[in-house]
Formats: C-alpha cells, sequence, structure tokens
C-alpha cells in the first residue's frame, strides 16, 4: 500500500508569491511600459512638473535676488515730487529718453504779451539714464483704470529701480529736482488754487511784486506790513497764552483801488505765495473748506476775494442752510476760528461792500485788523504822477490843479494807472487827458 504523497506548504507558498510577482511585473510591463498611450502620457505628466518645479525655482531665485540686488522708489503722480523729478529728467543731460510728452506753458510777461514755452518730458514706458555712475530703470506708469480723484486724469507712478548699493543717489537725485524747482521760483510769487481736495499752482509763477509800486493812502502800507511782521514773529507768545495762532486782515473800498495788488506785493515782500479760494465756488462744501485751510501750503497767504459775494441773495433755511452754494456761512466762521480750524494762518479778505458783511464775520479772531483802501487821495495821485514821470514835479502840480478845476475826486488807481500808462513817455499828455478819468467811460483812453 502506497503512501500519500507528502507537501512542502512553505515552498509551494514561495513559488506561489512568485509567481504572482511575475504575474504582476507582466501586468505592469503591459500596461505601463508596453502600452504607447500610458507612456507618452505619463512622460509628457512628468516632464511638465518637472518644467514647472524648474521654472518656480527660478521664479523665487529670480525674485530672492532681486530683492538682495536691486532696490525701487516709488513716486505717484499726487506727490509734488512726481513734476519736480519729471522737470528734472527733461533737463538731465546724460538721459536716454526715447518716448517723450509734451507740456505746454502759456508765460505772461509784464507788459501783457503771451509767449508759449515747450517742455519735453519722458513718456510713459521705460528709460534707462546713468546718474553718477549708477544705472537706473525709470519707469513712468499709467493707470488704465484708477483716476486721480483732484483733476480726474488717469493716476501715474514713477518708478526708479537701481543696485542696492546705489540706493543712496535717490535722494541726492531728488534733492537736485528738488533745487532745479525751487530755482525756477526763486524771486517770483506762486499762486495756488483749489483743485478737489488739494492745493495747485494756477499758471507760472509770477515776478514778485515791489512793495513800493503799490501805492496806499498815508501809512496804511507800512501799517499793514508791520502788523504782519509782529505777527510773524510772536508764534512763542500766542502759544504761551493758549491763544489761537492766526491773524485775519479785512480790506475794503471800491473796486480798483487797489486791495489785489497790495496783498501780492505784500507776499512778494514776505516771500510768501498766495493760495486763492472762491467762497462761491458751487461745489465748496464745509468739509472741504475746511481741509483747503488746514493744508495751506507752506508759507502761503490764504486769500478771500469778494467775501461779500459768496452769501449774495441767499437763503438760508434750518433744513437746508443756504442754497445756490455749497459752503454755509456757519461753515466759513468755524473754518476761521473753530474747533478745527487752521494754526499759523494769515488770511486775508477783500470786499467793496462791507455793509453787507454779517457782524459775526467781523468779530476778533476772524477779522482782526480791517483798514478801508479807497480812493486815490491828492496824496496817492502825487506818489503815482512822480513813479511814473521821475522829477516831473512842476507837471505834477499842474495835473493836481486841473483835477480840482474840474472837480475829479473820485477816481481810483487803477483809473490813474490806465491813464500814465497809455502816456507812458508823454507827462503833458496826462495832464491833457486829465478830464477822462471823470468820464463814465474811462476807455476813451
Amino acid at each position: 500500500m502506497t503512501s500519500p504523497p507528502s507537501f512542502d506548504l512553505e515552498k509551494i507558498k514561495a513559488e506561489s508569491d512568485g509567481s504572482y510577482s511575475l504575474i504582476a511585473s507582466l501586468a505592469f510591463n503591459e500596461v505601463v511600459v508596453n502600452n504607447p498611450y500610458f507612456a507618452a502620457g505619463g512622460g509628457l505628466m512628468l516632464l511638465g512638473t518637472g518644467l514647472a518645479l524648474a521654472r518656480l525655482g527660478v521664479s523665487k531665485g529670480a525674485l530672492f535676488l532681486y530683492r538682495q540686488m536691486l532696490v525701487d522708489l516709488e513716486i505717484p503722480s499726487k506727490d509734488k515730487l512726481y513734476l519736480w523729478f519729471l522737470e528734472w529728467m527733461s533737463q538731465y543731460k546724460n538721459r536716454s529718453s526715447r518716448h517723450l510728452s509734451v507740456e505746454t506753458n502759456y508765460i505772461q510777461h509784464d507788459n501783457g504779451a503771451v509767449s508759449t514755452k515747450f517742455s519735453l518730458v519722458p513718456g510713459p514706458g521705460k528709460h534707462l539714464l546713468r546718474y553718477k555712475g549708477a544705472f537706473m530703470l525709470v519707469n513712468r506708469e499709467r493707470s488704465g483704470k484708477l483716476l486721480d480723484m483732484t483733476n480726474g486724469a488717469p493716476f501715474e507712478t514713477v518708478t526708479l529701480t537701481t543696485l542696492y548699493r546705489d540706493q543712496y543717489l535717490f535722494g541726492e537725485m531728488l534733492e537736485e529736482a528738488k533745487k532745479i524747482a525751487l530755482k525756477a521760483r526763486e524771486g517770483k510769487t506762486v499762486l495756488y488754487t483749489s483743485w478737489g481736495p488739494e492745493w495747485r499752482p494756477f499758471g507760472q509763477p509770477r515776478k514778485k511784486r515791489m512793495l513800493e509800486s503799490v501805492i496806499l493812502d498815508s501809512n496804511i502800507r507800512q501799517s499793514i506790513v508791520d502788523d504782519v511782521q509782529d505777527f510773524l514773529k510772536s508764534g512763542d507768545w500766542y502759544h504761551k497764552r493758549g491763544i489761537p495762532y492766526r491773524r485775519g486782515y479785512l480790506l475794503y473800498g471800491p473796486p480798483g483801488s487797489g486791495k489785489t495788488s497790495f496783498i501780492q506785493a505784500l507776499a512778494g515782500y514776505l516771500d510768501y505765495n498766495i493760495c486763492i479760494l472762491n467762497l462761491a465756488e458751487s461745489n465748496l462744501t464745509d468739509d472741504r473748506l475746511n481741509h483747503l485751510m488746514n493744508h495751506l501750503p507752506d508759507r502761503s497767504l490764504l486769500l478771500l476775494e469778494d467775501v461779500d459775494a459768496a452769501f449774495n441773495k441767499r437763503e438760508q433755511t434750518e433744513e437746508k442752510g443756504y442754497s445756490n452754494a455749497g459752503v454755509t456761512f456757519s461753515g466759513l466762521l468755524n473754518a476761521l476760528d473753530g474747533v478745527a480750524s487752521a494754526e499759523e494762518c494769515i488770511t486775508f479778505m477783500t470786499t467793496n461792500h462791507p455793509e453787507k458783511l454779517d457782524p459775526a464775520l467781523l468779530r476778533p479772531g476772524r477779522v482782526d485788523f480791517k483798514v478801508l483802501i479807497d480812493n486815490a487821495s491828492e496824496f496817492q495821485v502825487e506818489q503815482m504822477f512822480l513813479r511814473f514821470y521821475d522829477n516831473e514835479h512842476e507837471l505834477c502840480q499842474q495835473f493836481l490843479h486841473k483835477m480840482r478845476q474840474l472837480k475829479i475826486s473820485k477816481v481810483s488807481t487803477a483809473q490813474l494807472q490806465g491813464l500814465f500808462v497809455y502816456n507812458k513817455d508823454d507827462p503833458q499828455g496826462a495832464i491833457t487827458m486829465v478830464e477822462t478819468l471823470g468820464a463814465p467811460n474811462t476807455h476813451s483812453f
């Protein structure tokens, strides 16, 4: 009788595992290696992944090197340095700009003639320049979506890029641009007007008007000058006593008497600029008025011309305030001496009709110095005649005598100036035409 066969279970298991491994290997080769579609897709996937990782690495590396080796300086168009830098770059000899923009300026001369000046400034795009041995990339970029809310123009930026080691040159460059800009305004008075919530230069800077060129009645000019100068050196006195450091002046009188001309001459004498604010402007609100008065440019006088006209023919109700204007009378009073009113502010107001002004506007703290700038007195007529015609004292007396004969007493300094300018080299002609000063229409000159 034969014995049953014996089985080596471990050997059978090993052989089975090997068979399974062989089958799995054959299946993998068949599906992955020998399958052209799968092999191609996997290769592309691996290649794409590798390229993406490589690209990410290069980008990260480039960004790291950029941060370590380069530095940027951004100048937005809202900053006053923006225009200063463009002006500087337009004059820089070693620039290599290939794309330029034109800026046209109209210049009015003392004789009334107007000339045009064109300036070429770097246009939008990239520009390369070399400054003190260092290369700098200048990128002037204009936003297609963002607008400057002050003037509705596209928002712009200028970005300067240079090596990290040369970043100190940014300060030197901007200081140079500042000096060029200030030198162009040297000896001149800049007029500012409100543009949205900020002050913008109006036209070209004017030559400073000599204080002596505005002839007011005896001692008036000097009394105002003395008061302003005393105020400017009394800052500590005001602060120690807790008094708001501001001063208000009201010049009133008939048209053409020299009120605005004197303010312009005073600004030139003090080396100040003038900020002109029109209170009758329809879109001027109380908040904007307060903001503008608290953000005057340095060394500037605030001028509120014809302040009586701002609230003329307006009706006030408790619900709506004043109609036909954004700024209210109470808003003006608060801006002049309210809790949020400006410090270190010199305000000049002018009016032809002081009787129309509310007494609340004239109280101290809002108007501290009131002076009448009237029609020309004999003193003014004499001084103006001798200023136009040197040493012609005898003819001056003839001129005055003829004015007395014709009983011409109410004549403005503007009328006198018009007569003398018309006869600028002919004092006898001015005497002959004295009667025109009393004519209703002085354009007969």
